[in-house]
């Protein structure tokens, strides 16, 4: 955890007496890079080893990875007692105080829950829209792929909620590092593909240069689940690593009223 999170006594309070069953500090997991070695170094000293081949520790391991939202100081995981990682939450999005109009922390982490014990495993890189929350925002990276045209960054969006269906509209825009980005919308049965140019089950796509925006469109009839493959060109001469960011959302169509 960092200090500058942890140093807040009301931040602290809050997920103790609300939220958190158990604390493991990043740092004991390996995930704070420059303390690695200090920290061997002391497990050595001291004779206190922390086994990070444990189940538990590889599935917080594994979430800290997971999803597109990473990065975070503190996160929250709701994990099976098979030791599944079925959801991930980052405190920050849980505010200590709601304003007018937005949910209240408790109502925000029941929906979570929720979410989690529904097997829509939030924040593993799914987007679940609702009419409530017809919209999100997604900030990951593109690659050059190393093998085939496409190396995939996959983020499911889950859109089941429309059941008379609606159009679903992903505005895109592509960091200023090096590197284009290609963008590819699948249904949930289609193959990503890493060996066509131009994936023939995706539905439509896009791509573009550095500092691009871009956006994709498709109308769907039915509530069903998507997934959008980003990668970047296979023809770079050199190994490049960009950053997008995506707003993904739906707008429904109203089912007509009965005469």
């Amino acid at each position: 955890m960092r200090a500058g999170v942890l140093s807040k006594d009301a931040i602290v309070e809050f997920l103790n007496e609300h939220f958190i069953n158990t604390w493991v500090p990043n740092s004991e997991l390996g995930r704070v890079r420059r303390l690695r070695e200090p920290i061997a170094k002391k497990r050595e000293r001291e004779g206190d080893p922390f086994d990070t081949t444990h189940p538990l520790a590889q599935t917080i391991i594994k979430g800290q990875k997971a999803g597109s939202k990473k990065g975070s100081p503190v996160d929250s995981y709701i994990i099976s007692p098979d030791f599944e990682l079925m959801g991930k939450k980052q405190v920050r999005e849980l505010e200590v105080n709601a304003g007018p109009g937005v949910l209240s922390p408790m109502a925000s982490y029941q929906i979570f829950l929720k979410d989690a014990l529904a097997g829509k495993e939030p924040g593993l890189g799914n987007i679940v829209l609702t009419r409530d929350h017809p919209s999100e925002e997604v900030l990951d990276v593109v690659r050059t792929p190393t093998v085939g045209y496409l190396d995939y960054t996959v983020v499911v969006i889950d859109v089941t909620s429309f059941e008379n269906g609606g159009t679903l509209t992903i505005d895109i825009k592509i960091g200023r590092a090096g590197g284009d980005g290609e963008f590819y919308l699948f249904d949930e049965d289609g193959e990503l593909s890493i060996d066509e140019e131009e994936p023939k089950d995706a539905l439509t796509g896009t791509w573009g240069e550095p500092g691009d925006t871009l956006q994709m469109t498709h109308r769907f009839d039915r509530g069903q689940v998507f997934r959008l493959g980003a990668s970047g060109y296979w023809d770079e001469g050199e190994m490049c690593t960009n950053a997008f960011q995506a707003r993904i959302s739906v707008e429904s169509v109203e089912k007509p009223e009965s005469m």
